[in-house]
C-alpha cells in the first residue's frame, strides 16, 4: 500500500499544483464561478492558488505532509460552494456552457477528492487498511 499512497500523493500533489498556477495565471474563470457571497473574489481565488501551491508542496515534505492533507481536504470542502454555484447558474467558462455531464460527476467526487487528501497524506487509512 505504501508504493499507492507515495503514487496518489504525488498525482494529487500535480493535480494541485497546476490548478494553483492556473489560478494564479488565469484567474477570470475561477472568479466568474465564486459566489456572490464571498468577499472579494479576485482576492480569494489568488489566495486559493497560493493555498494549493503551499499544499501540493507540503505533500511532498514528510514533515507538512499530514498539515497539508488536512489543509487540501478543508481546502476542498471549502471550494465546494463555488463548483455547485457553477452547475446551479450554469455560469459558461470562455463561452462555453458545461453540461451535467460535466457537474455531476464533478460535484459527485468532490468527497473523494477530500479523502484523497486524506489518505495520501496518511491522515486516514480507510478503507484500505489491511487487517
Amino acid at each position: 500500500m505504501t508504493r499507492g499512497r507515495t503514487i496518489a500523493r504525488g498525482v494529487l500533489a500535480a493535480l494541485y499544483a497546476v490548478a494553483g498556477v492556473a489560478h494564479l495565471a488565469r484567474p477570470g474563470g475561477f472568479v466568474a464561478i465564486t459566489p456572490g457571497w464571498v468577499p472579494e473574489p479576485q482576492l480569494v481565488v489568488a489566495l486559493t492558488g497560493i493555498a494549493e501551491l503551499a499544499g501540493a508542496a507540503g505533500l511532498m515534505i514528510p514533515r507538512l505532509r499530514r498539515a497539508a492533507g488536512w489543509g487540501l481536504a478543508l481546502y476542498a470542502l471549502c471550494v465546494w460552494p463555488a463548483n455547485i454555484n457553477h452547475a446551479l447558474n450554469d455560469i459558461p467558462l470562455g463561452g462555453v456552457h458545461l453540461s451535467w455531464w460535466y457537474h455531476g460527476p464533478r460535484l459527485a467526487l468532490q468527497p473523494v477528492i477530500i479523502w484523497w487528501a486524506l489518505w495520501a497524506s496518511g491522515i486516514t487509512h480507510w478503507p484500505l487498511r489491511r487487517r
